[in-house]
């Protein structure tokens, strides 16, 4: 067996027009430590559809304990409290998101559409025209 790796023929494939660009968003303290991004939005839409944290966990396929540790953190590093747990019982407890952590998911909604709508934008006139060919590079 050769260690060498074939290489790609990629004569002409620059000219493909269908790339994209990817990016992920979070929100960080001046620490760097995570106060918001999408893994946590999809906690929070999780717990609000189901009601339950416990719930939520099951189906993003997390620990009870990860899923509540990431809400607690988020929670002391804002200082604000985006879910309230409601006692067990014969009605059976459960979880509801705050009015600001309803407003919180609202407002990443908008922040990350904006964000990728703005890159896609700016990756489409400037850097995939250069990519192709279509455009000389004019640093």
């Amino acid at each position: 067996m050769s260690a060498k790796k074939k290489k790609k023929n990629i004569k002409g494939s620059n000219k493909n027009k269908s790339l994209s660009i990817r990016s992920k968003i979070w929100i960080v303290d001046e620490n760097e430590e995570v106060l918001f991004g999408l893994g946590r939005f999809k906690i929070l839409e999780a717990v609000e559809q189901h009601g339950s944290i416990s719930s939520a966990a099951k189906e993003l396929k997390m620990s009870y304990r990860s899923v509540w540790g990431k809400i607690k953190a988020t929670e002391e590093r804002l200082n604000k409290e985006i879910l309230v747990k409601n006692a067990g019982g014969s009605s059976g407890g459960g979880s509801e998101l705050t009015p600001f952590g309803k407003s919180l998911m609202k407002k990443f909604r908008k922040l990350r559409k904006n964000i990728i709508d703005n890159s896609d934008r700016l990756f489409k006139e400037d850097f995939l025209p250069y990519l192709i060919g279509d455009k000389k590079d004019d640093l």
